[in-house]
């Protein structure tokens, strides 16, 4: 199994799947690394069921749980994930949720992988409004109903809104906020107060960052060194190189230009999130190859597209 290359997993086994392929190629590169004495990944952890069922569920985007299912996406799998994979293999082609998946998974980065320390957090949480950083989509939408904003709160099912989200992504403000809720642009004194709030949420959040990006370790990657290299990957766009596997996924988030939610109904649940513009995005809307190098960047300016 060690000796596996890509070609013997397509040919000789029968696996035309790209992504089942990667997610065993990762699995081998992990017990490589596990008997050199590291052990096993904390990725490994986490299987396809959590990732398609919690995961997706917490990061507010469980319309994508079917796919992530097919292709029994898991920690280490997800850990390897790129905007490209989620548009053609996982079918997420809105910038805004492809942004949102790969905050959600510099999240996971930050924390190793590790599900029992992000339980944690989330339970020491639960009750007081503090560290925003690994709030899920459903802690937000309570939030907002303590603030006094009941009325809008279920507008952000569906949005990818989380707290990774609130806080990497230093552009995401209450514009932002106002606009993913469906909040009138005529209800100022609601708007301020929204503004007035989620200043307070996250100003502190914000400036401890430098300290939460500090990497605690990595998931499993494909060695350079190992016999994985001398597979047929990087030829076409469904075999990633060994380069991108070992990287790290990219963090924008933004939706632009957002219309009446009304009218948006029965559309993707309701949403039609606009294009992501990050510092990899062309003013086109085309996307070039994304900086992968750094878990903690500066993010671009964005708004909000017809969610």
């Amino acid at each position: 199994m060690l000796a596996l290359t890509d070609a013997d997993l397509e040919a000789g086994l029968g696996i035309s799947n790209s992504m089942h392929r990667r997610k065993l190629r990762l699995a081998i590169e992990d017990y490589r690394q596990a008997e050199s004495g590291h052990g096993l990944s904390k990725a490994a952890e986490l299987d396809h069921h959590w990732v398609a069922q919690a995961w997706l569920s917490e990061v507010g985007l469980p319309q994508y749980s079917q796919f992530f299912h097919t292709h029994l996406v898991d920690g280490r799998l997800l850990s390897t994930l790129t905007r490209t994979d989620l548009d053609k293999h996982l079918h997420v082609s809105k910038k805004a949720h492809q942004g949102s998946l790969l905050l959600g998974i510099q999240l996971l980065h930050m924390l190793n992988f590790n599900k029992e320390v992000l339980q944690a957090r989330r339970a020491d949480c639960e009750i007081q409004n503090t560290d925003p950083l690994v709030w899920s989509c459903q802690r937000i939408i309570k939030w907002l109903r303590e603030i006094d904003l009941k009325e809008f709160a279920e507008n952000l099912q569906s949005s990818g809104v989380h707290g990774a989200v609130m806080v990497l992504d230093p552009s995401f403000n209450t514009d932002t906020m106002a606009t993913a809720l469906g909040i009138p642009g005529n209800k100022h004194m609601v708007r301020q107060h929204l503004s007035e709030e989620m200043k307070a949420l996250l100003s502190s959040a914000r400036l401890s960052i430098e300290q939460e990006v500090e990497p605690l370790g990595t998931p499993p990657t494909l060695s350079r060194q190992s016999s994985l290299r001398r597979s047929t990957i990087g030829r076409h766009d469904d075999q990633l190189s060994i380069r991108k596997l070992t990287a790290k996924p990219p963090v924008s988030f933004s939706l632009k230009n957002h219309r009446d939610n009304g009218r948006d109904n029965g559309r993707d649940n309701g949403r039609d999130s606009g294009s992501v513009s990050s510092g990899s995005l062309l003013r086109d809307g085309s996307a070039t190859e994304p900086e992968l190098q750094s878990p903690h960047r500066q993010l671009s300016t964005s708004d909000i597209s017809n969610m």
